[in-house]
């Protein structure tokens, strides 16, 4: 997931750039897309699993936390061996894509509770080779505008992410079996994009290898510790909303007096979908106003919706989806921009060090965040005030990056644009 920059930039390769950039973004982010449906596919249908196999709560938090650990373990392997310099980009997306989908479909076969923690693990370890090299590519054509573009690819993957949601609401009554391949056969054509039209740009990047000698560098960096800590605060929240927003709404409709599976997943999915426009909006303020006070003000505004959104658990249901949309912009509109500052503010020598220790450290907290929310809420005697566990996260997210702001070294996020 290196993002180094390489310095020479040739007059044609300018020219490559502005002319064949969007179009390279646009079937990108749509791959990424088609691909990301199978991340979610088993949460978005755990009503329907349990029901089915009598499934345990432990069980439950491991259909989303088995994405999330798979996840790191390919990504921290990806990185010790290099495969993204090994293998050329296009090809690792389209292979890793069609892992993900295979992976996915034996859920059809219905393996029992362990052959389901085990295909969600090795979906995690597919969906690996997609995402982060995802962003590596379409930073071979971005120098301008990059933080916007590293933002459509983050945008893409939330409403990849959101689909089986909507495929779980018009499925109505019909059996889960079709979400599940659906999500398979969406991945699949995502698979025949990356290895037919997604190509590598003009300005490529040398090597930067995950080393852990390294490490001990990028702890004494402060302004990577501050980015890494307001990344942190990040991903306490962002998984752990997506991964119990649909249980935290089906609760609130009951106490509604509107029950209703096929609300519920319509609900999910548009909240999760509408962080696509922050995504893109998130990129084009980082790049305009600078990204510690982007990243601090989405932070401040998810911290407000995961504190007030138990306020209206009880209605109006209006007033309710209007929070969760809010939140669903502002919980990941920040993402991308966190990489972006790693790659503006690390050593060249160790910026691939540096992704991926961000990249393990934050997808391992949101194991901890996901396998807590339902034993707060427990503890709590329901859902209702269950994400106020969230806050921290974004509050503590939010001072790390305006304390970055005030630093001299700020000065290189986004050509000078703290």
């Amino acid at each position: 997931m290196a993002l180094q920059l390489s310095s020479d930039i040739a007059p044609e390769a300018v020219v490559v750039e502005d002319t064949h950039r969007w179009s390279v973004l646009g079937l990108l982010c749509l791959a990424v897309m088609l691909s990301l449906t199978t991340w979610f596919s088993a949460t978005a249908i755990t009503p329907e699993l349990k029901a089915a196999w009598q499934l345990s709560g432990t069980i439950e938090a491991w259909l989303t936390n088995g994405v999330q650990i798979g996840f790191v373990v390919g990504a921290l392997v990806s990185s010790l061996v290099n495969l993204p310099d090994v293998v050329r980009l296009n090809r690792l997306m389209a292979v890793s894509a069609l892992l993900a989908a295979a992976a996915n479909a034996c859920l059809l076969l219905q393996p029992g509770p362990i052959g389901l923690v085990a295909a969600r693990i090795l979906t995690g370890v597919a969906l690996a080779g997609v995402y982060p090299p995802a962003l590596k590519l379409v930073s071979t054509w971005f120098i301008r505008g990059r933080g916007a573009a590293l933002g459509a690819v983050i945008g893409a993957l939330t409403l990849g992410s959101s689909l089986p949601h909507l495929f779980r609401a018009l499925a109505g009554t019909l059996d889960w079996q079709l979400v599940v391949a659906t999500a398979s056969v969406t991945t699949l054509i995502g698979a025949g994009i990356f290895w037919f039209f997604a190509s590598e740009g003009p300005h490529p990047f040398g090597k930067a290898v995950f080393d852990p000698r390294q490490i001990g560098a990028i702890v004494r960096d402060r302004p990577l510790v501050l980015v890494n800590i307001g990344y942190l605060g990040h991903m306490w929240e962002l998984y752990a909303m997506w991964a119990w927003l649909l249980a935290y709404t089906r609760a609130a409709l009951e106490t509604q007096q509107q029950a209703s599976p096929f609300l519920a997943s319509l609900l999910t999915f548009c909240a999760i979908a509408a962080g696509v426009g922050g995504c893109l909006l998130g990129g084009v303020l980082s790049d305009r106003f600078g990204r510690s006070l982007t990243t601090a003000a989405m932070m401040i505004v998810s911290g407000l919706c995961a504190l007030t959104i138990g306020f209206v658990f009880d209605g109006p249901l209006w007033l309710f989806a209007l929070i969760a949309v809010i939140w669903g912009i502002s919980v990941i509109g920040d993402s991308a921009q966190f990489s972006a500052a790693v790659t503006e503010l690390g050593d060249r020598r160790f910026v691939g060090t540096a992704l991926s220790v961000q990249l393990g450290l934050g997808f391992a907290l949101t194991v901890l965040a996901i396998w807590l929310l339902p034993h707060v809420a427990t503890l709590l005697g329901g859902w209702r005030w269950a994400f106020l566990m969230l806050v921290p996260g974004p509050l503590v997210g939010a001072t790390a990056m305006l304390a970055l702001r005030r630093l001299p070294s700020a000065a290189k996020l986004a050509s000078g644009k703290r």
